[in-house]
């Protein structure tokens, strides 16, 4: 996985399409009809920390674990502009170990995705176990084989700004379902000069059944799944699907 160091100073202004209002409330919906309160969450994965503070906003205990500094400098930042409070911590997923054992663990996003291999998922769900509470509940969403395959692909993608140009270039891999994605930042400096930066990543993508199959040997149970964070179950043509779990 990349560190996003780059990627980091411009992630929001190119996430601006995503509705994390829907998904803060989603979670929120799933949490209070499960839990009936709302008490302390762990973002893994969690970014530049947006939905952090939509969560904290609804008064959870929020918790942002990531692996990249940069990101959670930014989220850091963020929500102390905002007046809420959140712990932030420079975490591997797949090492997860929390001072306490929480009562809801999300992932948003294409975080697994984002997982070097299916070992690495299997890891990461059986910290997420040790980490949940006895009646907690894992809700994380994870994209499709079809999404890789019919709506990533081989495609390119361009965004514009007043001060940054991205090229957006996707590889798939059809033996793993895998997408190499390639982002070139073209940055304006001083004196009219451009400075470009590239980061890469890998995503990967499961059949569903797999990453249900890997949440039972986790010690998780599959309680619910849906197509993105809508009510309705998933279907063929799903590019992503939320998932609820529980801690046996």
């Amino acid at each position: 996985m990349s560190s996003y160091g780059i990627f980091a100073d411009y992630y929001d202004r190119f996430t601006k399409n995503v509705s994390y209002v829907s998904y803060a409330r989603r979670i929120d919906e799933i949490v209070m009809c499960r839990h009936k309160k709302r008490g302390s969450i762990v973002d893994i994965g969690c970014g530049t920390g947006t939905l952090d503070l939509l969560l904290s906003r609804k008064g959870y205990s929020v918790t942002g674990i990531d692996r990249s500094s940069e990101m959670l400098t930014v989220a850091d930042k963020k929500l102390r502009d905002a007046g809420q409070k959140a712990a932030f911590v420079c975490q591997d997923m797949t090492r997860l170990s929390l001072p306490a054992k929480a009562d809801v663990i999300i992932s948003t996003l294409d975080g697994i995705n984002h997982l070097k291999s299916a070992d690495d998922v299997l890891n990461t769900f059986k910290r997420v176990s040790k980490n949940l509470r006895h009646g907690g509940n894992f809700v994380f969403d994870t994209n499709t084989i079809y999404k890789h395959k019919n709506v990533l692909g081989n495609n390119c993608f361009i965004y514009d700004t007043d001060d940054v140009y991205l090229g957006w270039q996707n590889d798939y891999r059809e033996c793993d379902n895998s997408v190499l994605i390639t982002l070139d930042f073209f940055v304006n400096g001083n004196e009219d000069k451009v400075s470009r930066f590239t980061e890469s990543f890998r995503e990967k993508a499961y059949p569903i059944m797999k990453i249900l199959g890997m949440l039972l040997k986790s010690g998780l149970i599959p309680l619910e799944i849906y197509d993105g964070i809508g009510y309705k179950p998933p279907k063929k043509t799903s590019e992503r699907v939320l998932i609820v779990a529980g801690k046996l």
